[in-house]
């Protein structure tokens, strides 16, 4: 049996969908479908209940998902016990970061840390979803997320602690130029529809930005004139002028001075907290060093059991 195996196993698991589960772990979907029937020829038992749609695993699916999430997290547990300075990982952290955070705030955190622990990362940057994934099984050793108190973000408060690290505020920006030449202004009207850079659906922000607006009351005149995941995306096309983007403001502040301006008052906002996750579980003396020093500068946060998130369903790691 294969490490991967279990990998591709509990990202179909998590999933249900082969296309998706596929590219998460960046391969083709044959080949991904090749290693789930391996997997199962291994275990002699079927995982998966090809006979319906949306995919599902089955009894014995369901069973071996649990058993998946600790074999893999034991072997990342010991890989990391046994690692010497010979391998020239001594040191070394497994952190996961949002795409925007990892562009705008990680660095500003990195030179704080290093002031006082010599220590390396492994850096993974994605979406919150996927880095949670990450945490619970294990990949990864200390999360960071973006939290908003309408769309809390905690998974498995039992077993994970967090730290909130930062503020911030999500808000609607534009180009300068843009807003004047075309009077863009929220919610926009029938003549002057708002043009807009959206997140993917699906992605945290996306979810947020839908809040915000709801609660604005709505845009009924608008347009759509590009969708990403990234909001380093969406801020460098509100800087080239081709929409309204709602970005937080740390993401702002990373691009160029005055390159955009936010729009709209308070009611089209929404206040952020910049999180911090580990499991509690963890043994890696650095991760514990490293979460103290976090501690000492800031702190540590309830534990928050309302509308978690999807991820939160990986088993419990013995």
């Amino acid at each position: 049996m294969e490490v991967r195996w279990l990998q591709d196993f509990l990202a179909l698991a998590e999933t249900g969908n082969f296309t998706r589960a596929a590219a998460l772990r960046n391969t083709s979907q044959a080949a991904f479908s090749r290693r789930i029937q391996q997997l199962e020829a291994w275990l002699g038992a079927p995982l998966i209940d090809r006979s319906m749609l949306p995919t599902k695993l089955t009894a014995e699916g369901e069973q071996f998902r649990e058993n998946a999430s600790r074999i893999l997290a034991e072997m990342l547990d010991a890989r990391a016990t046994f690692k010497s300075p010979a391998t020239g990982n001594a040191g070394l952290v497994r952190m996961a970061v949002p795409f925007a955070l990892a562009t705008s705030r990680f660095p500003f955190w990195w030179s704080e840390w290093r002031k006082e622990l010599h220590v390396s990362c492994s850096m993974t940057a994605g979406n919150i979803h996927d880095l949670g994934i990450g945490l619970l099984s294990g990949a990864v050793e200390i999360m960071f997320s973006f939290h908003a108190a309408q769309q809390p973000v905690h998974p498995d408060p039992d077993r994970v602690e967090a730290i909130e690290i930062e503020t911030d505020f999500l808000r609607p920006f534009a180009n300068p130029a843009l807003v004047e030449r075309e009077r863009i202004q929220l919610p926009g009207g029938a003549r002057t529809p708002v043009p807009l850079l959206n997140y993917t659906p699906g992605v945290y922000f996306s979810r947020l930005v839908d809040l915000v607006i709801d609660g604005a009351g709505g845009i009924p005149h608008s347009r759509t004139v590009l969708e990403s995941d990234m909001s380093d995306v969406l801020r460098d096309m509100a800087i080239a002028g081709h929409g309204v983007a709602w970005l937080p403001e740390s993401t702002v502040a990373a691009g160029p001075k005055d390159a955009l301006v936010a729009i709209g008052g308070a009611k089209w906002s929404m206040p952020l907290s910049v999180m911090a996750f580990r499991d509690r579980e963890n043994r890696n003396p650095l991760v514990a060093r490293l979460w103290s020093l976090m501690q000492r500068q800031h702190t540590p946060l309830p534990v928050i059991r309302r509308n978690a998130p999807t991820f939160n369903r990986l088993p419990r790691r013995m």
